[in-house]
């Protein structure tokens, strides 16, 4: 399993950084567009498409090492001040509601994607840009999380047999909470 673990932390890392370079791209590209616009008159040719198409590589590129971090939203309030085992059986009840939502998301994401090729789906505008590829990339981060999400139920059931603490689950900020409550 740490096998596992390692390689799918390379990979989400690596798609991380896909996601990022295709920020920068988003960003100077929306840049250039607003000033051609503004200044020159003359708008960036399908700007707007390839910025939409970004997006999903930027959002589900993202959320498997989101997952990795443990650094979704949660109510740290109630999460801190609950003993290991309890924060443990939260980690799971959070696990396996992702394992749903994301699993049906991938089942749709699967779905569409494969229409969106048969049809030859593509983007409105000047520029005209197959949406296929982003829906493909939309249902690999899924995937990619859907794996993270199994790995975690797995890591976490053991946390809550053990009742061990997981470090990295807290946030730095809200650690003094921990020891001031565990006096």
């Amino acid at each position: 399993m740490q096998l596992i673990s390692k390689i799918l932390e390379r990979l989400a890392l690596a798609v991380l950084l896909v996601g990022g370079i295709g920020m920068l791209i988003s960003m100077f590209l929306g840049t250039a567009d607003v000033i051609g616009t503004q200044v020159l008159s003359q708008p960036v040719p399908g700007a707007r498409e390839i910025t939409e198409s970004t997006m999903v590589l930027i959002v589900f590129g993202a959320l498997t090492y989101g997952q990795i971090r443990r650094s979704h939203i949660r109510v740290e309030l109630l999460y801190t001040r609950l003993p290991p085992r309890g924060r443990a059986a939260l980690d799971i009840l959070a696990d396996l509601c992702g394992l749903l939502f994301f699993g049906l998301l991938l089942w749709q994401a699967i779905n569409e994607a494969e229409f969106s090729m048969q049809i030859g789906e593509a983007t409105d505008g000047l520029i005209r840009f197959p949406l296929y590829p982003a829906r493909i990339i939309l249902a690999t981060g899924t995937a990619l999380l859907l794996v993270r999400l199994v790995l975690d139920v797995v890591v976490d059931l053991g946390h809550l047999i053990a009742g061990t603490e997981i470090e990295q689950r807290i946030d730095p900020a809200y650690a003094d909470l921990i020891e001031s409550d565990s006096k």
